[in-house]
């Protein structure tokens, strides 16, 4: 009873389809039927032959699927029951939290969520999958899943910045013929998880490197105020002296190294808030206005009337300009002016506002300025160990601006001085 119940349910079914594939055709259909009835009548084609060739054609009409029928939706042929399982793919893939990619038979991507759409701005419907996300792993892993197992595979791209996913690709509905081919794509971000990592190995190796020096001499320090100078007043004062001057070194060192971990967390997404640079510049200029007296420097800064404003995170941007400044008074100030320059009008496509500041102090060799934003990378070590330099300063700025997809560039000549921009844009 439940085989002949399944059977009557099939035919069903299958004539439904049939009936729908006729109704969708029906155009075409009395289109073709007045062709033939045409050239019986003018005795070109016998009347029977014609309406033998005729059914050739409905049945054909009824029998072949149209090849756009998929969870696309595409075909105007389709059931209701298969325009309603389309829309709920799309409902679904949408609620998704994670970027999802439905493509079809073809590998042409045929919808595409909103989370997607914000990951991946160049994917689109309509566009096959491999102009797009353009990944061999992606594509092998597209094939293996054709045959009907789901696979998962680590996808890294490394423009515009570098980023991690892990892909899942599944079939849709594994045996249907009307989706046969329809694939799944969802990709989860391992970005954050991977820079953590990352930054853990490095911040133990940099680390442990860094701090070693100063911590040895603090051992070497107690040893002696523990040892022979336990009684001396004056050696005591000095050490004591030295061990703050090494204490904070360790602790500058550690400020800059999580200073720039929190970059790095989130150096795959771009702050969107406004920010006034002009405003912003003077309050660094001001914040850093006693040290510049100190060492016989003068802030000069230039920056238009009108407000020149930007997308970023105020706070990141602050320190940019601070370390930048900071280092022309430490290293290329020599008691001369620092000009500090703020413009709109630049004539650098791309980007709505240049940050120059230009020091006339001593400069360094050519060979030395592609390396000044590597980390714990110094010129003169020992100089920069006594201004309290940690030679993370450059590396700080370069991930921010690079964050905030800007551009920084660093020219500098011995005896010339140093020339520092910073591109940013709306």
């Amino acid at each position: 009873m439940v085989d002949q119940a399944e059977r009557r349910t099939g035919g069903s079914i299958w004539l439904e389809t049939l009936r729908n594939r006729l109704y969708g055709r029906l155009l075409l259909l009395l289109a073709v039927a007045l062709v033939f009835m045409v050239l019986a009548g003018s005795n070109v084609l016998d009347f029977w032959l014609a309406a033998l060739a005729y059914a050739g054609v409905v049945a054909i009409a009824a029998v072949v699927p149209e090849t756009t029928d998929s969870a696309s939706g595409l075909s105007a042929a389709g059931g209701r029951s298969e325009l309603a399982f389309a829309d709920a793919v799309r409902h679904f893939a949408d609620a998704l939290p994670d970027p999802s990619i439905v493509v079809d038979a073809r590998s042409v991507i045929v919808h595409v969520n909103p989370a997607a759409a914000r990951h991946f701005p160049g994917v689109s419907p309509g566009s096959p999958i491999a102009f797009t996300l353009r990944s061999p792993q992606l594509i092998s892993a597209i094939e293996a899943a054709r045959l009907g197992a789901a696979q998962t595979i680590e996808m890294h791209q490394t423009v515009p910045t570098e980023t991690w996913y892990k892909a899942t690709i599944a079939p849709l509905a594994p045996g249907d013929p009307l989706n046969d081919g329809v694939l799944v794509i969802t990709l989860q971000s391992l970005t954050e998880a991977k820079r953590l990592e990352s930054l853990r190995t490095d911040f133990i190796a940099n680390a442990s490197h860094e701090l070693r020096t100063p911590l040895t001499s603090l051992v070497g320090f107690i040893d002696t105020l523990l040892g022979p100078a336990a009684n001396d007043k004056e050696a005591r004062e000095r050490f004591l002296g030295l061990m703050r001057g090494q204490a904070a070194r360790m602790a500058k060192l550690i400020e800059d190294l999580l200073s720039l971990s929190r970059i790095e967390m989130h150096q795959h997404m771009r702050p969107t808030a406004p920010v006034e640079l002009g405003g912003l510049l003077r309050e660094v200029a001001e914040g850093l206005s006693k040290l510049a007296e100190d060492s016989g420097t003068q802030l000069d800064v230039k920056v238009p009337e009108a407000p020149v404003t930007v997308s970023g995170d105020r706070d990141e941007l602050y320190e940019v300009f601070e370390n930048l400044i900071d280092n022309a008074i430490k290293y290329g100030a020599d008691g001369d002016t620092i000009e500090i320059t703020l413009s709109a009008d630049h004539g650098r496509p791309g980007f709505d506002a240049l940050v120059s500041i230009v020091d006339h102090g001593a400069g360094v060799a050519s060979e030395h300025v592609p390396r000044l934003t590597e980390r714990f990378y110094r010129v003169d070590a020992e100089s920069s160990r006594k201004k309290k330099g940690t030679g993370l300063g450059l590396a700080i700025v370069k991930h921010i601006v690079t964050r905030h997809r800007g551009q920084l560039s660093i020219s500098s000549q011995p005896g010339q001085g140093t020339r520092v921009d910073v591109l940013l844009r709306k």
